[in-house]
């Protein structure tokens, strides 16, 4: 075990020097802004190169209800001490705006009270997408069964989410496909933004999710509208873990056959460059929208 990781009371409870001293919470004055939330979880990804973990997490009175979203950590360098696996606590700060929503949340205080494996290393790590990131020309199988290539839609901008048919949450799979009609409604009334825009929703359950499950799916969404515009399509079994790590989500399969995952959605430009992220359920069809209309045309 590194030396940045310590042995608390002779049990399993791992905390980190610096961040827990001595297994005690810190004293430090926060803003009065500054909200904190005590978090419990299991860690399914890590990316310590934008110090980051992909967290699997019980509801947060307060807050949210449980789900899988990745967390900003406060210490960088706490990431490389963290396994997918691991079920850590932690303290969870967030700013409060004015109008009540919280911003830039982050995990302190972390302490692995389960470990996956000891001293494990993961041979591979997410990608959280940045602004200016390259898409890469991934292969996917349309509705239609017919092989896309990302990197086909370039000269547009091209709107990517994820989804599994079968998703049973409303808040997640759901939202996406009503979020993303939405925004299809939206852009058609602008005849040259539609034209320039492409809509594509990935399934990460391509055991499941073959092209006529897909294009039934989809069509209870599009109506008569078609997949012109807006295609739904998954990766080869073998193509999917690049298309996960890639594009940040991180999917578990349940014992009942469902999938505990995360959610991605992100915008790229005509370039074929990453113009915005957004992970997790809360960003709304207008914002979206709002950004589309920005984004320079080709």
């Amino acid at each position: 075990m590194s030396r940045n990781v310590q042995r608390c009371c002779a049990a399993v409870v791992l905390c980190f020097c610096g961040l827990i001293a001595g297994c005690r919470k810190s004293t430090e004055v926060l803003p009065k802004t500054t909200k904190q939330f005590s978090v419990k979880g299991k860690i399914i990804a890590t990316d310590p190169e934008h110090a980051e973990i992909t967290l699997q997490h019980d509801a947060i009175p307060g807050l949210m209800e449980a789900m899988t979203m990745p967390y900003k950590v406060a210490r960088k360098e706490i990431v490389n001490e963290l396994h997918p696996g691991d079920v850590i606590r932690a303290r969870l700060l967030a700013d409060q705006t004015s109008d009540g929503d919280f911003t830039g949340a982050k995990l302190d205080e972390i302490a692995v009270i389960a470990q996956a494996k000891p001293d494990f290393k993961p041979t591979s790590n997410y990608h959280a997408p940045n602004v200016g990131d390259v898409l890469p020309d991934f292969t996917l199988i349309d509705q239609d069964g017919k092989p896309i290539h990302t990197a086909k839609f370039k000269g547009k901008t091209l709107l990517i989410t994820f989804i599994y048919t079968r998703c049973p949450l409303d808040d997640f799979c759901p939202k996406m496909s009503r979020n993303f009609a939405a925004i299809s409604k939206s852009l058609a009334g602008d005849r040259a933004l539609y034209d320039g825009t492409h809509m594509l929703s990935i399934s990460f359950d391509p055991a499941y999710d073959k092209p006529s499950v897909l294009r039934a799916y989809g069509k209870s969404y599009t109506g008569d509208g078609g997949f012109a515009h807006w295609q739904f399509a998954a990766p080869t079994a073998a193509a999917l873990p690049e298309v996960e790590k890639y594009f940040n989500v991180g999917v578990t399969p349940e014992g009942n056959g469902s999938l505990t995952h995360s959610l991605s959605t992100l915008l790229i430009d005509p370039a074929g460059k990453v113009a915005a992220w957004y992970p997790g359920s809360e960003w709304t069809p207008e914002e979206v929208v709002a950004k589309i209309r920005s984004v320079p045309r080709s």
